[in-house]
């Protein structure tokens, strides 16, 4: 028998108890603020930016936006994220991704504090996470982690297939299944003999930015299937579906 994985049901149970945890830091007379920076006009990345404001306000978490549009300067950046981390009324920075080509993303990931980077994505939290130390974690990735704690999937010992190598998501994902004593196998566009490999999997994990690239005949029963991404169709609906 087949069962969902319920994703929006756990989101709300993490945001009940990230509700009651602002509490306690406002009586402390800490208010927690996200600064989310976005360049261009890209539209996944709209979707993300309007998703962030609306979980922030519900957990009453305050929120700034930072839009500039596509042909900002690298350095006009640059120096928005130097404002924002010598601004002690912001706890946490994000940079949404993907950003146009002129902009070196990775330099902008670096030029983040680590100590606000909440995206895992300045090489201090990559490095942190490669050795298994505290720190923070890409958030798909992480909340992959949290769904598969949630529904009690033994990973120790069990073979794992993420679709994807990103370093958004697939290498990340790596480094936390890795942490958890899991064998794991990166396929990406360059793997030979996809299906074969995914057949051997007791857990698979999507994130190659394709809809409908898993099919029945990849999996093998009983084996744990979660898709984390999002794609726009020809018709211009939104998939979120293998």
């Amino acid at each position: 028998m087949n069962k969902i994985l319920d994703g929006k049901e756990l989101a709300k149970k993490i945001k009940e108890k990230l509700k009651l945890e602002v509490i306690e830091l406002k009586e402390k007379g800490i208010k927690p603020k996200l600064a989310v920076i976005m360049v261009g006009d890209n539209s996944s990345s709209q979707i993300y930016v309007k998703n962030k404001s609306k979980a922030c306000k519900n957990v009453d978490i305050e929120f700034e936006e930072f839009l500039f549009p596509e042909d900002f300067s690298e350095e006009e950046l640059l120096k928005i994220i130097e404002k924002l981390n010598n601004n002690n009324n912001i706890n946490g920075i994000l940079l949404q991704s993907p950003v146009p080509k002129h902009i070196n993303i990775n330099k902008a990931f670096s030029a983040i504090s680590p100590k606000k980077d909440v995206d895992g994505f300045n090489p201090v939290n990559v490095g942190n996470l490669s050795m298994g130390e505290d720190c923070f974690i890409s958030c798909t990735p992480y909340g992959i982690m949290k769904l598969i704690e949630e529904y009690n999937i033994e990973i120790e010992g069990k073979n794992a297939v993420i679709l994807g190598r990103s370093n958004i998501v697939g290498k990340p994902m790596l480094q936390c299944l890795l942490n958890k004593n899991a064998t794991v196998t990166i396929c990406h566009s360059k793997t030979k003999d996809i299906e074969k490999i995914t057949r051997n999997a007791d857990i698979i994990i999507s994130a190659i930015g394709k809809a409908n690239f898993v099919k029945e005949d990849m999996v093998k029963t009983g084996a744990v299937v979660i898709d984390v991404g999002i794609n726009r169709l020809e018709d211009g609906k939104i998939a979120r579906r293998c």
